[in-house]
């Protein structure tokens, strides 16, 4: 079953299993997975970003700064598995849009990241971006500039994106460094820009990168680019904000790390789109296709991991797919539409659905004496004493000019 946009309960259902469970709670790593495989992309020379998903090639899949990401990959694996028809790069995201919402606690805040499906996943590295495009944790404000705007963020995004640091910690073995940020690294809040203003950072002696540890506890952790928020004046009424309304930062967060996640990828999976209108004009086109016979075209707009309604109906007529390819004599479309919608109720609500003149898919296949189509439509369990609005039935239809079909209809 392929996904439609924010609306497949299965597939968030199989990657909430994978990311939680009595193994492990990885939602951290998810939103770092989906971070850096977003955070390559630039936007003047228009490559890298999500879509292809080419971590899953070297050079990238070796860069330092995705160390230890393999995990995470082949904890996804298996939602891959379950789910053939969604890509790669649309798990990717949308695992880390969902650790998101997994990790949030508050009774009076919640946190909805937008994700549109329709990513795409490459056949090798031909598109892989250059390493070290992801931000290096021991540089400083102009860094973080650097990256982020090549992205197409500004200093406002900067700070609030930086707040995914509020879950998970660093680990000496990926990064160099060591600790966690916050004392609940699996809970989403603004816990990480309460810290950076409210303890003392002062640099940890130790044998390894200088980062900074909090002098009350020595428990917790900042890295030098995360000093850096509240040592630039440009950046620190940000933190400021941030620090006192965790409702703002969620609700920036969100716009943020939705619009990280669909960096250069096709305008379908922009957080911007109005879904449901673009729902509308898909199926619209799905419904075009079919009155055409136009098989081909109709695979190829699920094929990128959007699930069509196929009851809809065009407004005013309130004729389905099946209506036109029926009207039309495509027994193949019909042959199709009777595979794909596999629940027996749903399939014998469409053979059976009536448009605004009252007639089922079968009138229409009758009245113009589609013979091929008739007898799947009849195998389907159409009704056959449905009468329209003129008071015939299909049989009725058929006497008119193919009195040779009537023996299907009795």
């Amino acid at each position: 079953m392929s996904p439609s946009n924010n609306n497949n309960e299965e597939l968030k259902a199989s990657i909430k299993a994978a990311l939680i469970n009595s193994k492990v709670n990885a939602c951290p790593m998810a939103v770092r997975l989906a971070w850096h495989a977003s955070g390559t992309y630039c936007k003047t020379q228009g490559n890298g970003g999500s879509d292809g998903a080419t971590m899953r090639f070297e050079p990238e899949s070796t860069d330092g700064a995705n160390a230890g990401l393999g995990i995470m990959r082949d904890i996804l694996a298996p939602v891959k598995e379950a789910h053939p028809d969604v890509s790669t790069a649309d798990i990717w995201t949308l695992a880390g849009a969902q650790a998101i919402q997994l990790t949030n606690f508050s009774t009076d805040v919640s946190i909805d990241v937008p994700h549109n499906v329709g990513r795409t996943d490459a056949a090798d590295n031909a598109t892989c971006p250059m390493n070290g495009r992801l931000p290096d944790a021991s540089q400083g404000a102009a860094h973080l500039r650097d990256v982020f705007y090549r992205m197409g963020f500004d200093d406002k995004e900067i700070v609030v994106l930086s707040g995914a640091h509020t879950l998970g910690r660093c680990h000496v073995t990926r990064s160099g460094f060591d600790g966690p940020w916050t004392h609940n690294p699996l809970e989403f809040d603004n816990s990480y820009f309460v810290n950076l203003l409210s303890l003392k950072w002062v640099p940890r002696d130790w044998d390894g990168p200088l980062q900074y540890s909090d002098a009350e506890s020595g428990e917790l952790m900042m890295l030098p680019t995360d000093i850096a928020l509240i040592e630039d004046e440009a950046f620190l009424p940000f933190v400021k904000v941030y620090a006192v309304d965790n409702a703002q930062f969620c609700e920036d967060f969100s716009a943020a790390f939705a619009k990280l996640l669909a960096l250069g990828c096709p305008a379908h999976c922009q957080p911007s789109l109005d879904t449901a209108e673009e729902e509308k004009d898909f199926d619209a086109a799905f419904r075009e296709h079919a009155m055409h016979g136009s098989l081909e075209r109709m695979k190829e707009l699920t094929s990128g991991g959007k699930a069509v309604d196929y009851a809809s109906k065009d407004e005013g007529s309130g004729r389905t797919a099946l209506h036109k390819a029926a009207f039309w004599g495509h027994a193949h479309v019909i042959q199709y539409l009777l595979e794909v919608v596999t629940d027996e109720d749903a399939k014998l609500a469409l053979v059976n659905a009536l448009d605004s003149q009252g007639d089922a898919a079968l009138h229409d296949a009758a009245r113009f004496g589609h013979k091929e189509c008739v007898e799947l439509l009849c195998g389907a369990g159409a009704d056959l004493s449905i009468v329209n609005t003129k008071g015939k039935t299909a049989k009725d239809e058929a006497s008119v000019s193919h009195a040779e079909l009537c023996g299907l209809l009795e």
